[in-house]
């Protein structure tokens, strides 16, 4: 990528006369467009990173992404070819405290257009008793603060949230969503000024989409039967938070964990008090555990996508589509008027 550094621009002049002008675009140009034809070459960590490079990007971005469909992304480990090519990228966009492994790697690969999209909106904490996000990658994040880990007692030991355990799925609330994309197109205008004018235009479109997302989100669970919804992994904190609703996450932040007895008890007893009918598993994980716990509670089953990819059993084809199947789902388990 530091081809261009080769020529300074008093010998470019010079070049003229020596007949090395052909050489000099040349080098400018390959530098410029990572060798990937005119192409902005970007990688995204998994796919809501991904859906905002492509539909903000547009025609003049080649995007990959680290995180193949049907993969659950926090058990992501990358390969040497994949760290390889994050460091060959001309920009990278994650979200920090998702995947160890890809925070680790994008830190070492010093691309000068990185954007860590936990930077564009604000992060909380949907912390409770079960809130830890752990996959037992213990340690492998030294940026966790005077919270500690000790808290999260009910997961295997990690939390891979920001300081205080903050709550990483921002994509889920389609008002945040917009924020992040915002942030998105202003970083691709600086890193790519050429087409400014293109990625200005394709943000507002997204925005617009996402803004109709949210009116759909408010008015379709302003009047519903019951507020509170069941589900495998706690990712919808800030949905639940930002249309009124009360998730009730069975085992954390992990799909996979297996609830306590004690867990179980106590989502039976809070189902029965509040009236939720549903308990949610979702696309990428086993439906295990939300069958055991239905049968044991009377409780239906549904799918809740926390869109951490798209794959055959998505129901939808991309990230504005299974918000909408979602957003079906949650007024059938809710009761919706």
């Amino acid at each position: 990528m530091n081809v261009r550094r080769l020529i300074p621009t008093t010998a470019v002049a010079g070049a003229v006369v020596l007949g090395l002008t052909a050489l000099s675009a040349c080098s400018t140009s390959d530098a410029a467009d990572g060798g990937n034809g005119d192409k902005l070459k970007v990688t995204a960590s998994f796919y809501p990173m991904q859906f905002l490079a492509e539909r903000i990007g547009g025609e003049h971005v080649a995007v990959t992404s680290l995180t193949k469909p049907g993969v659950e992304p926090h058990d992501l480990e990358l390969t040497p070819r994949q760290i390889g090519s994050i460091s060959e990228s001309d920009y990278v966009l994650y979200l920090k405290g998702i995947q160890p492994a890809v925070d680790d790697a994008i830190k070492q690969s010093g691309v000068k257009n990185t954007v860590d999209a936990a930077t564009l909106t604000t992060l909380e904490n949907h912390g409770s008793e079960v809130s830890g996000h752990d996959h037992g990658h213990e340690g492998e994040e030294e940026h966790q603060d005077e919270h500690g880990h000790e808290e999260h007692a009910e997961g295997d030991g990690h939390n891979h949230g920001e300081e205080g355990g903050a709550d990483p799925h921002i994509w889920l609330d389609p008002v945040k969503y917009a924020e992040v994309a915002k942030g998105v197109g202003k970083s691709l205008e600086k890193a790519d000024p050429d087409h400014a004018a293109d990625y200005k235009k394709n943000t507002e479109a997204l925005v617009g989409e996402l803004d109709k997302l949210n009116t759909a989100y408010e008015t379709g669970l302003k009047n519903t039967a019951t507020k509170t919804f069941i589900t495998t992994h706690s990712a919808f904190g800030y949905l639940a938070e930002r249309y009124g609703l009360t998730q009730q996450g069975i085992a954390g932040i992990d799909p996979e964990a297996e609830p306590s007895p004690a867990r179980i008890q106590e989502i039976h007893t809070i189902a029965e008090k509040e009236k939720a009918t549903t308990v949610f598993f979702e696309t990428l994980a086993s439906d295990r555990t939300a069958k055991t716990l239905a049968k044991d509670t009377g409780l239906k089953t549904g799918v809740l996508d926390p869109l951490e990819g798209i794959t055959k059993k998505s129901q939808g084809a991309d990230y504005i589509e299974v918000m909408e199947s979602n957003l079906t789902a949650l007024q059938k388990a809710l009761g919706a008027k």
